[in-house]
């Protein structure tokens, strides 16, 4: 049930922010500029310095907004996993797909999203228990990849990271993608401590999704 909720809440609301910075500071700084621009899903990177340190602030100050979903990213291993689902993470996502990784997710019942690139690495992902799978680096492959994809394996959920941006966001989501992965240019202005602009940048992904959104319902009437 937990990972349901988790999972609908990240699907709801499908344009996740990578948050990064050179300091714990930073990184508050940066995931909260992008909170405030309307982003919900939060992907805290274990690239950061003190990352769990940070996600638990994160954790206890948005726990009473019921959207928000802060998680890890950059988790290379199972440890690492651990630690940031004690420290309060409500998903794990991995530049690769590790086995012992899914397995410490599926007993916290947290949701794994690994990057993988091949039809074989994604089967064996979706084996291993994996709901949501990262595309990644999805500006090496691009939305026709994921509707090549989609006709031997429908039911895959992917989710590009890298490379995803205002001008192409769209053409993913018509390719069929469940959420998308955003990082280098919403957070450029925050790695040099304009985070109102990051802000600015944060509405327009999620006033450009919303458009999105009631273009593709309208479709499906």
């Amino acid at each position: 049930m937990k990972k349901l909720k988790i999972l609908d809440r990240l699907t709801k609301k499908p344009v996740i922010a990578v948050v990064r910075g050179k300091s714990k500071d930073d990184a508050i700084k940066g995931a909260e500029a992008v909170i405030s621009g309307g982003i919900k899903g939060i992907e805290l990177t274990f690239t950061v310095p003190q990352a769990e340190q940070v996600i638990t602030e994160l954790v206890s100050k948005y726990m009473g907004d019921s959207e928000i979903v802060i998680g890890a990213g950059t988790v290379l291993d199972a440890v690492t996993a651990r630690i940031a689902i004690m420290a309060g993470a409500q998903f794990i996502v991995s530049p690769a797909f590790d086995s012992e990784t899914a397995s410490i997710c599926n007993l916290y019942h947290i949701p794994y999203m690994p990057g993988c690139m091949t039809v074989t690495e994604m089967i064996t992902a979706s084996k291993a228990g994996v709901d949501i799978i990262k595309l990644f680096p999805g500006n090496s492959v691009g939305p026709s990849f994921v509707k090549a994809l989609k006709g031997p394996l429908p039911h895959l959920n992917i989710m590009p990271t890298g490379g995803v941006n205002l001008d192409n966001m769209e053409t993913w989501f018509d390719a069929g993608v469940v959420a998308v992965g955003i990082g280098g240019n919403l957070m450029a202005p925050a790695e040099i401590g304009n985070f109102e602009k990051t802000t600015e940048l944060a509405k327009i992904y999620m006033e450009k999704y919303a458009d999105i959104k009631s273009r593709m319902k309208g479709v499906e009437k």
